[in-house]
């Protein structure tokens, strides 16, 4: 049971954050944390159940933006660049997985990576110009939103923020670079799934309890898809210093909690070193 209840709680994390530019993953390691000292074990290790749990809000992407995804068909060009945009974050991911699992366990980092998405999404509402769609956006500019993806693979980055701002840095208009993102997520998420789901499979990985991950899964789904056409709004308002001074708080205090209980245990362990 307390595994259902940790996930249940996980999968509205993921939900609600995965669609407001304020770093799903940085909110799940942070809720992780908090749940295994709840419950006195965390319900896994690494990012596994952390990009498991995208599948939900990647359904609720395919279902919001279903007419947009089916429209591509008779698109080459905006295929092809989102196939460019797509490049460095499967660069990136694949040459460091190694490394992001090990990040993807430290509250401390998804603290200075909220602190980074702070400081985007106020760079992205004061460099505003909303010159292009995602159609008429030059082949270079896409893939320097590509490149802001892959920097949103740091855990308090958000991806939705990041690439939002790379769209709106390079001349888009908030509306089209909000639809961009949303759909740009479909490749990137989709392939992170389907890596992480071969490495369930042949064992590479601990296996993740299938009945909690999939009611995870469905929760998160359901909230995405609420969360998701609300956030559509939101950025249409001009919203996103909201965001900043969000992440920049919950940035500052998650490194301030993450140094404050690290001290002791340094202390401890320097003591320890220094016996003869």
């Amino acid at each position: 049971m307390d595994a259902y209840l940790q996930v249940i709680v996980l999968g509205i994390v993921q939900g609600i954050s995965e669609f407001l530019p304020i770093s799903s993953d940085g909110h799940l390691v942070i809720a992780e944390q908090l749940l295994g000292q709840a419950f006195g074990k965390k319900l896994a290790e690494g990012k596994d159940l952390v990009v498991m749990l995208h599948l939900g809000t990647l359904a609720a992407i395919l279902v919001v933006y279903l007419r947009e995804l089916w429209e591509l068909r008779n698109d080459w060009r905006l295929c092809a660049l989102i196939v460019m945009a797509t490049i460095p974050a499967a660069v990136v991911g694949l040459t460091l997985e190694d490394w992001f699992d090990e990040v993807f366990k430290s509250p401390l980092a998804a603290g200075f990576g909220f602190l980074i998405t702070g400081a985007l999404l106020i760079t992205g509402h004061v460099m505003e110009r909303g010159q292009y769609t995602e159609k008429t956006l030059p082949w270079p500019a896409m893939l320097l939103i590509g490149c802001f993806q892959a920097l949103a693979l740091l855990p308090g980055v958000s991806r939705s923020g990041s690439t939002i701002v790379g769209g709106l840095l390079t001349g888009m208009d908030r509306v089209s670079a909000t639809r961009f993102s949303f759909v740009l997520a479909v490749p990137v998420t989709g392939g992170a799934i389907a890596l992480t789901m071969k490495h369930l499979i042949e064992g590479d990985h601990p296996a993740l309890p299938f009945g909690p991950m999939l009611v995870g899964i469905v929760v998160s789904f359901f909230v995405g898809w609420l969360v998701l056409q609300g956030m559509i709004r939101l950025v249409q308002q001009r919203r996103l210093p909201w965001f900043a001074a969000y992440c920049a708080v919950i940035g500052m205090v998650t490194i301030l909690l993450s140094l404050t209980a690290s001290a002791p245990v340094a202390t401890a362990t320097a003591t320890a070193m220094a016996r003869p």
